[in-house]
């Protein structure tokens, strides 16, 4: 059965493990990106588009700084900045947005095109490169941007903007206009959101037109890619194993799966339910991470799943995020949320440092020993400030900050938790507070503080890796569905408990090894946590040691694990390379 989002505001984390995460990205993360924005030259691209600032040979390359799509930088920190104006408003933010947004709208041409590399680089020539251009890309990232801000603290300004360049892109783009599609998908799912805000049927159907034109060869690809790397290989529709660059697979699977929804398209919804099932079953790692190859950012064939060349991108992660919520809301299926709680719980959060200044793009599963990095990307010379390509560290600002919106959705029969952590929810006549120590420990509470004198149901997701799990009404087993009362209270009891994972066996470079994963957490090992070289060794059968440490790491459960040299400490994989950066593995080999 489809679901609803709730209503913007309904729900509102208010403790715990993702409160902590959300005060650090608005205390730390979003600030540090405003003065690398700066200091990258990001915003300076606007000032200059907008001649609020001359330089030296202007209209050349030399005038602009960063990567071609170097704007969406910007669009996602505005976005991260709007949903923290609404979860708790700020002089401060509301300066950077109010401030951000002209110097944005000021950028813009008379005609509603906006892109600060094409008017300081190309001297204004549009689309001559939709291959790499990414001039969509970054009117998807605008838009979004956009309907986040009227969303959260009802300013409309950038959705004015927004509206403009939506207006053109529906002049230019279409059947008997320019008919392609950009070389970075986005734009899809973006404009479905303008589409939902406003209610404007041409972006939707423009929406449409690029998820149906890709796959049918419009695209030139560059260099050694061949048309995967575009997801031009094959239409939407009849795809049933996702390939290609996976943070631009994955947008593009989420905004398929918004047309699908609007237009009421079955047949498309099915084969994009068929390939993320493919996805999970055969390409997706023990972290909900995505991506196996570094040459081309990509999708490897199923279960070429190698740990130590696993590129990860924190991108992709948040990418399958966004892609698994529209498919729960599709259909009310809680296998979605599922690898969302996996997938945030490790593959995104790994992505930003605990004190919230530092990221990760990529996310592997291993580091040797002595291994070397010859890439800023690469784990193995720690998080980075920043990066040339810096589209990491901003999305994970904005998914953070919008974090509130995914613990709850609705439907005509009741209310359902989907991730579970300190909150309120407010859904019509029905109202909740949660309480829980989770992931750290596994009970869960419900309290109803408001409801309607009719029968509704209270959904209450099982995790997939629970195999029990107790649920009691007011201290006794019966039903969710009821006539509740203020003051009745829900109690779940979740095995939040170390347990080992072997992997299929099918994946090549992992066979033989065994992880230790305990709730939603998947956990590793770090060279500084062992005396013997974790390449060198095994771990071997015996009891799996729980410790409670609230001094390390901001407050973690470790686990002891017995091993052929002595005794190994696992600790949170999303916490590893925080004290320093060495030698780490998810898998371990496993003497019989």
């Amino acid at each position: 059965m489809p679901l609803r989002p709730l209503p913007h505001g309904s729900t509102r984390i208010s403790g715990g493990f993702w409160l902590e995460r959300q005060r650090t990205n608005r205390d730390a993360t979003i600030p540090a990106a405003a003065q690398r924005l700066e200091e990258a030259g990001t915003l300076r691209n606007f000032r200059r588009t907008a001649g609020q600032e001359t330089g030296a040979e202007a209209s050349t390359e030399a005038a602009f700084a960063g990567k071609l799509f170097a704007d969406t930088d910007v669009y996602k920190w505005l976005e991260a900045v709007a949903w923290e104006q609404d979860r708790e408003p700020s002089a401060e933010f509301a300066a950077w947005q109010v401030g951000t947004n002209a110097l944005v709208a000021a950028a813009q041409e008379p005609d509603g095109y906006l892109n600060t590399h094409t008017h300081l680089v190309l001297d204004g020539q549009r689309y001559g490169d939709l291959e790499k251009g990414h001039e969509l890309y970054c009117a998807g990232h605008l838009f979004q941007a956009a309907v986040a801000q009227v969303r959260a603290t009802g300013d409309r300004t950038l959705l004015d903007v927004a509206c403009r360049f939506a207006d053109h892109l529906c002049k230019t783009f279409g059947p008997g206009r320019l008919e392609g599609v950009d070389g970075h998908p986005l734009i899809e799912t973006a404009l479905v959101d303008l589409y939902r805000e406003t209610g404007t049927a041409a972006y939707l159907e423009l929406a449409s037109y690029f998820v149906e034109t890709r796959g049918h060869g419009t695209l030139t690809p560059p260099g050694h890619h061949g048309p995967a790397y575009f997801q031009d290989h094959l239409p939407v529709r009849e795809t049933r194993t996702i390939a290609g660059h996976a943070v631009r697979a994955l947008y593009l699977a989420s905004g398929a799966t918004d047309v699908a929804v609007e237009t009421g398209d079955d047949e498309l919804l099915g084969a994009l339910r068929a390939m993320w099932a493919t996805m999970v079953e055969s390409q997706t790692y023990l972290t909900g991470g995505l991506g196996s190859r570094w040459y081309g950012e990509a999708f490897g064939d199923p279960f070429e799943l190698p740990p130590d060349a696993a590129y990860c991108e924190t991108c992709a992660a948040i990418a399958s995020v966004q892609w698994s919520w529209r498919l729960l809301l599709a259909t009310g299926q809680s296998k979605y949320a599922d690898l969302i709680e996996r997938t945030l719980y490790n593959a995104v959060i790994s992505g930003v440092s605990l004190d919230g200044d530092r990221f990760f793009y990529v996310n592997t599963l291993k580091v040797r020993h002595n291994a070397f990095a010859d890439d800023q990307r690469s784990a193995v010379g720690g998080r980075q400030p920043w990066f040339g390509t810096a589209c990491c560290p901003p999305n994970v600002m904005r998914t953070l900050s919008s974090l509130d919106q995914l613990v709850a959705t609705a439907d005509d029969d009741g209310v359902q938790v989907h991730l579970y952590a300190p909150a309120s929810v407010s859904a019509g006549e029905i109202g909740f507070e949660v309480e829980t120590e989770y992931p750290w420990h596994g009970t869960v509470r419900v309290r109803i503080t408001a409801t309607p004198d009719t029968p509704w149901t209270l959904g209450l997701r099982i995790p997939a890796w629970a195999d029990s799990r107790r649920l009691t009404v007011n201290g006794h087993e019966g039903p969710l569905r009821r006539v509740w009362s203020v003051g009745d209270e829900v109690v779940l009891e979740l095995p939040v408990e170390a347990r080992r994972t072997t992997p299929d066996e099918r994946i090549d470079a992992v066979r033989g090894c065994v992880a230790i994963e305990r709730g939603p957490l998947v956990y590793c090992f770090e060279q500084q946590d062992a005396d013997v070289v974790l390449d060198h060794t095994a771990v071997v059968a015996g009891e799996l040691v729980e410790r409670e440490r609230p001094d390390l790491l901001g407050g973690v459960t470790t686990i002891d694990v017995p091993a052929r040299d002595g005794t190994l400490t696992a600790i949170p994989y999303y916490a590893w390379a925080n004290r320093t950066v060495g030698p780490m593995t998810v898998w371990i080999r496993e003497d019989a």
